[in-house]
This record gives structure tokens, sequence and C-alpha cells, in this order.
């Protein structure tokens, strides 16, 4: 190569360099700026639907772990499986607006109240503190998997809830509360009964 070609390829890369140098700052200063320029806005629109008086008094809480294997059979393809750590909580409680005038009683010092039945208020998933383990064949019901595994184990923390007598536990620590109210106002004693 003679010396005529190197100076002329050594000016036309001193030439585009520049341009070589603007253009890799360029797609830099666009990628920094893009990502510390970026920002959401959200717009709420609330309309109060409804208001409802609660008389539910919530009792006890019972919490709950679930170790949940769910499966769905098929008949050609592998089963897909799905092992989950479920946590839970049922509350008991009992509905104070069904007490009436009538099913309270005084005698001297001694105050009878008929409740209603303890209830199961609500049951329900942690979501946050539970968790998929592992999942085996679920490709494409990966979600449908999950989903029924933890609708299974909602419907189990109810049932487990009631054999585990989160209604007899509601009758005591509704004794618990109440009675120091009651006692307040100068009830020696406090006898409870329960509407059929």
């Amino acid at each position: 190569m003679s010396y005529i070609e190197k100076k002329k390829q050594r000016s036309d890369f001193v030439r585009i360099f520049p341009w070589v140098v603007v253009l890799i700052l360029g797609v830099l200063t666009m990628r920094t700026c893009g990502k510390n320029d970026t920002s959401s806005t959200t717009v709420h629109h609330v309309i109060l639907d409804k208001i409802e008086s609660l008389g539910k008094l919530e009792l006890v809480r019972y919490k709950f772990k679930d170790i949940v294997e769910h499966e769905i059979i098929r008949q050609w393809l592998p089963d897909p499986k799905a092992l989950l750590i479920v946590s839970g909580e049922a509350v008991g409680c009992i509905d104070l607006t069904k007490v009436t005038k009538d099913d309270i009683t005084v005698s001297d010092t001694v105050l009878t109240i008929r409740l209603p039945q303890p209830e199961l208020c609500y049951y329900k998933i942690d979501h946050k503190n539970s968790k998929v383990y592992q999942t085996n064949y679920a490709f494409l019901v990966e979600a449908e998997l999950v989903d029924e595994a933890y609708k299974s184990a909602e419907a189990q923390l109810g049932a487990t809830a009631l054999k585990a007598g989160i209604l007899d536990q509601t009758k005591i620590s509704a004794q618990k509360v109440l009675t120091p109210f009651f006692e307040a106002f100068g009830y020696k004693k406090v006898i409870y009964q329960y509407k059929k």
C-alpha cells in the first residue's frame, strides 16, 4: 500500500470518526434519558356505591398453613401438577344486630342475654404469604392449575375451621369480651344463652 493510499484512508477515518462518536453518544443519551424519564399517571374516579350497617362482632381468628397438591387428570398427556404452600385465615363472629329487647332479661344484678348462634364470618387466603412451590407438566395450563389449587385451598379453609371448633371458640370469646362490658353496668352475673 502506497503512502498516498495510507494517507487517504487515514483522512477518511478522521472524517468519519467524529460522526461515529456522535452516533454512539446519541444512542447512549437516548437510552439513559429514556430510562430516567419514564413515568406514569393514574386517575381514579371512585364512587361510593352502598353503605351498610355492620353489627358482626369478630371474636376469633384462626390462621392456617396448608400444603396443597393439585393435579389435573388427563387421558393422553402427562397430568399437570402443582404444589402450593397456602396461608389463610378464618374468622368467627356473632351478629349483634339480631339481638332484640326480648333477648335481654334483667333480674336484680343478674343479666340473661340470648345471643344469635356464632357463625363463620369469612375465610380467605392470604396471597401475600402464600406461594407456588412447584409445577410439573403445566406449560399451557399453569394459570388454570394454580387458580384451581387456590380455590380448593380456600374451600378447605372454611371446612377445616368448622372442624377445628371455631364456632365453640367464638362463644367462649364472646363471653370474655362481653362480660366485662356488662359488669361495668353493675351486673354481678351474666348468663349467656344462644338462639336456636
